[in-house]
């Protein structure tokens, strides 16, 4: 491990499911990794044959955990790289570089009782969470949306307590988000990790159905990574102009041309990349911005936000 950076060895890696891999990384030089809290990512910097790929994944490893990381990773259909390189191109005994684990997602140690709803992948933050669990002993529930095939696939990673429930695209499986809220007891946290459909779903539910907003923990992924029309942006303290292509973010097409630029997850959550704007106008697709920000008009977070005009001048 060498200053802000990890270096990590790919020390195994399993096929649970069609499109679903399990991969172990352990420190390259056998150190002992940095301690991870429930809910923590990975970063991971992974070198395609044109384009270096940077993913944020959660890490499902017991919290505390330092002898590896695991993290499980989907492959994506649409991929723009990262889970395509994963799935075809990462080997045991691969040395990639990642970020320390950064955490955007902890339970709230408060809380009388924590409810977890899971949209497929979404699953993995609360698998770190159970092993939290288990340890503080915290009341808990987990509700799963998946596939019927993949019900079984995380079993592993579950506790023998029953507190997981599965939940399809059938009659009598399908899980009822306002009862579920409605049976709850006071002083219950919420936490949703799934596809952007499903959290807005849930949140909107929550929101109905009267629970603060202090309550309702959200965490994002995909959706707003999907890329859109090609358009031009200016580095203005850099003096570069830059094209960024139809399937790249503004963030990789910044970096492409060699300009460091602040990022942590990646995905629009935390804030780290909000990027002064001096023209232009954007399309925001950030979870971070206040609808206020984004009226001035005077931020963006060239993470997953791309431009509405055909050009953007950054202070950058």
């Amino acid at each position: 491990m060498i200053g802000e950076l990890l270096h990590l060895q790919v020390a195994a890696i399993t096929d649970l499911a069609p499109g679903l891999r399990h991969v172990r990384l352990v420190a390259a030089d056998s150190s002992r990794l940095p301690p991870a809290a429930a809910g923590a990512h990975l970063q991971l910097r992974l070198e395609g044959t044109t384009k270096t790929f940077r993913n944020a994944y959660s890490l499902i490893s017991p919290p505390g955990r330092r002898d590896a990381y695991e993290i499980i990773v989907r492959r994506v259909p649409a991929s723009r790289g990262g889970s395509a390189f994963i799935h075809e191109q990462l080997n045991v005994g691969d040395r990639l570089e990642a970020t320390w684990p950064g955490n955007l997602f902890p339970p709230v140690r408060i809380a009388r009782h924590h409810l977890m709803i899971a949209g497929g992948i979404g699953i993995t933050p609360f698998l770190s969470y159970l092993a939290d669990f288990a340890v503080s002993r915290a009341s808990h529930a987990l509700h799963v949306c998946c596939r019927e095939s993949e019900k079984d696939v995380f079993a592993p990673w579950l506790p023998a307590t029953g507190k997981a429930a599965f939940h399809w695209d059938a009659d009598g499986q399908r899980l009822d988000i306002p009862a579920l809220l409605a049976a709850q007891p006071a002083g219950t946290h919420l936490y949703v990790c799934g596809p952007a459909a499903m959290n807005e779903q849930v949140i909107e539910a929550a929101a109905k159905a009267g629970w603060p907003a202090s309550h309702v923990h959200c965490e994002h992924f995909g959706s707003a990574l999907s890329g859109g029309e090609a358009f031009r942006a200016f580095l203005s303290r850099s003096g570069i102009e830059v094209e960024v292509g139809q399937d790249e973010s503004l963030l990789e097409a910044i970096e492409r041309v060699g300009v460091a630029a602040p990022c942590l997850c990646r995905g629009g959550a935390c804030g780290v990349c909000a990027t002064p704007l001096l023209e232009g106008e954007p399309e925001h697709r950030d979870h971070f911005l206040s609808p206020v920000e984004r009226e001035s008009g005077r931020l963006i977070m060239p993470c997953v936000s791309r431009a509405k005009t055909g050009r953007l001048v950054l202070d950058l």
